[in-house]
């Protein structure tokens, strides 16, 4: 795509990737998943002229049905998320694993409550009283990022050229591969391009995990909600 221009004539480029994720099944063949909500994102290796300036604001992450929604969210770093209870019983959102540390703690029917995400990093979050919800949010401090439709594909808007560090998040990825696909890259106006990231899921982090005592959820014989 040719290069295009914006503010201070400062050309931009939309920069594209395709993303492939498979799935790995003990003493089986990999077979093809979903390669959608994939986050790639750029981060500027040398001080660009005109860094557009996040655009922070305060996003939602509701709790509706047992379930969150959306289940990935990304936010600017220094961004604000509102956490309502739409369920007609209790929840107790936490976060204790990488990125943003927080336990909103109990908290009741239609109220909610707000986390600012001040740090870079990927939360993991859950309810402390449901093991079947979970989320994630993806903290980043720079602009140009994009999250991949459900064929893969993604693209990173309004991309000054120069070298970037690259960088990919996808759920259940170990993070040995995820380092992997880290590198630098070059952006041009005539080589936007990222190729194909190639992705192999391996275990399920939202299936399996603790409550925010580090202990195993304790069984349910029958849950009223």
């Amino acid at each position: 795509m040719a290069a295009v221009s914006i503010g201070m004539a400062q050309e931009v480029v939309e920069v594209t990737a395709l993303v492939e994720v498979t799935h790995q099944h003990r003493h089986e063949s990999p077979m093809h998943a979903a390669s959608g909500d994939v986050v790639v994102w750029l981060t500027p290796l040398q001080k660009l002229q005109h860094l557009p300036e996040p655009h922070k604001q305060v996003y939602t992450l509701a709790q509706k049905n047992k379930q969150f929604t959306p289940h990935i969210l990304v936010v600017p770093t220094g961004s604000s998320i509102n956490f309502p209870n739409l369920d007609p019983f209790f929840h107790n959102v936490f976060s204790l694993f990488d990125g943003k540390r927080f336990d909103l703690g109990l908290y009741e029917a239609h109220t909610r409550r707000v986390v600012q995400f001040d740090k870079e990093g990927v939360s993991y979050i859950f309810c402390n009283i449901h093991p079947e919800m979970g989320a994630v949010v993806v903290s980043l401090s720079t602009p140009f990022y994009g999250v991949s439709t459900p064929d893969g594909a993604v693209v990173l808007h309004d991309v000054p050229p120069g070298s970037y560090r690259l960088n990919v998040w996808a759920e259940n990825v170990s993070r040995d591969l995820l380092n992997g696909l880290s590198r630098t890259v070059e952006i041009t106006d005539h080589d936007n391009e990222l190729g194909t990231l190639r992705l192999q899921t391996s275990g399920d982090i939202m299936g399996h995990h603790e409550n925010k005592f580090g202990e195993s959820y304790a069984p349910v014989a029958k849950d009223p909600y």
